[in-house]
């Protein structure tokens, strides 16, 4: 995993406060790979519980962990119980990591 600490942490703390406690994060992607370099941070945020708007959530995330992190290509999948099945979704599930 390419996140440091203060990034994970980061990364956490805006899920819970614009997600809440028990969203699930995984990162995916190129991220999840030390041998290379760059990339953007690509996260899933799992929610138990669906939600009117996925990606006015997803937007408000990503802003807020900019603000803390500063710029940088951020990519977010927002999945509710309603989301349906895609293959980016199963690729992220399958090989995210936890942050």
């Amino acid at each position: 995993m390419r996140l440091s600490p203060r990034e994970r942490e980061v990364i956490r703390q805006a899920t819970v406060e614009v997600a809440g406690p028990s969203a699930r994060v995984l990162l995916f992607g190129s991220h999840t790979r030390p041998e290379l370099r760059g990339g953007d941070i690509d996260l899933l945020i799992e929610l138990a519980e669906p939600v009117a708007d996925r990606w006015h959530l997803g937007v408000r995330l990503g802003a807020q962990i900019q603000m803390k992190l500063g710029l940088q290509k951020i990519d977010i999948l927002v999945a509710d119980p309603a989301t349906p099945a895609s293959p980016i979704l199963d690729a992220a599930r399958h090989d995210g990591i936890p942050v």
